[in-house]
C-alpha cells in the first residue's frame, strides 16, 4: 500500500518501509498530534518521536520490540502527555534539546545541534530550529538508498512555519533557521513529517518561503 502520511485520531497508522528503516506514523487526540515510531530493520531497535498522548496506543505500537529512546521535538505539553508513562513502561531514554528540558515532566538527556540519535544501525541528525520554542529540533534521516526524511515537530508544516505568537523576533529566528538550515541544505525531494497534519516535501513548499517571510507569522 502506498504511503501517503494521512492519519486521523483513532485511525490506523500509516507505515512506510525504507530499505533500512520502518516509519510508523500515528495521530493521537485530542489535538491531532503526530507520533512517529522508527524501527531499524536490521537490528529491530526502535525510537519514538513525540510521545504526544494516548500512552496505551503508543505502547501497543512499540509492542514487544522494546524502545531505545523517546525524542521530544519541543517542550509544548501536547507533545509529551504520554512521555512519563511510555518511559516508565519501556525504560526508554528520554531525549530533548537542552533549551527545552525544563518544560518536560521528567528529567531527560540533553541534545544539541549536530548530535546523532541512533536507531539501531540508522542515525538521526539533530537540527536546532529556534523560534517555535527555544529548544525546538528537527531530526534528519539521510537514507543511503533514497531521499532524506525530516521530522520537523512544530517548526515546519505544509503551508508555513510554526506558531511564534506574533513575536517578530521569534518569527525571524524561525523563518531564518527553516530557510537556511532546512531549505538551503536539503534537496527538493526531502520528505518532511510535521507534528500535526499531513506530510509534504521541501520541493512542494520551497517557492512559497518568500511569501511566508513577507506575511510575518
Amino acid at each position: 500500500m502506498t504511503y501517503t502520511g494521512d492519519v486521523t485520531p483513532g485511525g490506523a497508522p500509516a507505515v512506510r518501509e525504507l530499505d533500512a528503516l520502518t516509519i510508523t506514523k500515528v495521530s493521537v487526540g485530542p489535538m491531532d498530534n503526530n507520533a512517529y515510531l522508527l524501527r531499524c530493520r536490521d537490528t529491530g531497535d526502535q525510537v519514538l518521536i513525540d510521545a504526544a498522548n494516548e500512552a496505551p496506543r503508543l505502547l501497543e505500537l512499540v509492542a514487544d520490540g522494546g524502545l531505545a529512546a523517546v525524542v521530544t521535538t519541543h517542550r509544548h505539553m501536547d507533545h509529551w502527555v504520554a512521555l512519563e508513562e511510555v518511559v516508565a513502561k519501556t525504560g526508554a531514554r528520554p531525549l530533548v534539546h537542552a533549551d527545552d528540558a525544563e518544560g518536560l515532566p521528567i528529567d531527560a538527556e540533553s541534545l544539541t545541534d549536530g548530535d546523532t540519535v541512533a536507531v539501531g544501525d540508522c542515525a538521526l541528525e539533530v537540527m536546532h530550529i529556534k523560534g517555535h520554542t527555544p529548544g525546538s529540533i528537527a531530526l534528519l534521516y539521510r537514507d543511503p538508498a533514497g531521499t532524506p526524511h525530516l521530522f520537523t515537530g512544530d517548526s515546519l508544516f505544509p503551508g508555513g512555519v510554526g506558531n511564534t505568537d506574533q513575536d517578530p523576533a521569534r518569527f525571524g529566528q524561525l523563518i531564518d533557521d527553516v530557510e537556511h538550515k532546512l531549505f538551503d541544505r536539503l534537496p527538493d525531494e526531502t520528505w518532511f513529517y510535521p507534528g500535526h497534519g499531513r506530510d509534504s516535501t521541501l520541493g512542494a513548499e520551497r517557492l512559497a518561503v518568500p511569501q511566508w517571510r513577507a506575511r510575518g507569522w
